[in-house]
């Protein structure tokens, strides 16, 4: 998925080890299957004509239906449409980690933490979750506490250059935000809201209050901001 994942486990139980394993060759069975830099990925044998949805794993019909649902729920600002074609990567991350941290919380250690290109799914705690300044190199625009079961991801420029477009015109949106994160319970959701929201820059702020379970905490390019449900800039904001 052309980026860096790592594993964060304390109080190891006897079949983490082996949860472990699981949880890495998931991630590498997703990488194969929705590559897009992959030609003979599915996805990509999938845009290309050459494989039929039937014939594709299930994980594929899975993420579709995943895909919908999100696009339904941003009013179509989430889109894995593109050129007539479906490229899921702004969902798949955020899903394959969610599912990789459960699997090895399912192994019962104490906590767990999987971070997945700066996103992040933990389980267990307590934890510290720093979100980076993208105005700031090495600088935190605010510290997350978490106990539970709680996700943290991160949509901007910053690390990527610009990477998400306006589904409407295809292009970069016009009053893009420096960056924007969101936190909710399972990173398949806050992926999707923070490439959604950031589509929409300014407009997100009220889509995002009216999403239960769910703050943002959004970096404008001339150092401002705004966020929702009690975050906040340069503060620790608790679970």
């Amino acid at each position: 998925m052309g980026t860096v994942f790592s594993f964060d486990v304390r109080g190891a139980a006897p079949r983490t080890a082996a949860a472990l394993d699981a949880a890495a060759a998931w991630l590498h069975h997703v990488d194969e299957v929705f590559s897009t830099y992959r030609p003979g990925s599915q996805i990509s044998r999938l845009a290309a004509g050459t494989l039929a949805l039937s014939a594709c794993s299930p994980e594929v019909g899975e993420v579709l239906r995943l895909c919908e649902a999100a696009e339904r729920r941003s009013g179509g600002w989430f889109s894995a449409g593109y050129a007539g074609g479906f490229d899921p990567t702004g969902l798949v991350k955020g899903w394959a980690v969610q599912r990789a941290a459960a699997m090895v919380s399912a192994a019962g250690p104490e906590a767990v933490c999987v971070n997945g290109g700066g996103d992040i799914q933990v389980h267990g705690g307590p934890w510290r979750i720093g979100v980076s300044d993208p105005l700031r190199r090495g600088g935190l625009v605010t510290v997350v506490h978490a106990d539970g079961e709680l996700a943290v991801a991160t949509s901007g420029p910053a690390e990527r250059g610009c990477h998400i477009l306006d589904p409407r015109t295809g292009r970069p949106p016009a009053a893009a935000l420096a960056s924007l994160t969101v936190i909710c319970r399972g990173l398949t959701d806050a992926d999707t809201y923070a490439t959604a929201g950031y589509a929409m820059g300014d407009r997100a702020r009220t889509w995002l209050e009216s999403l239960p379970g769910t703050r943002s905490l959004a970096i404008a390019a001339d150092g401002t901001s705004w966020s929702t449900g009690g975050l906040r800039q340069g503060q620790a904001a608790e679970r």
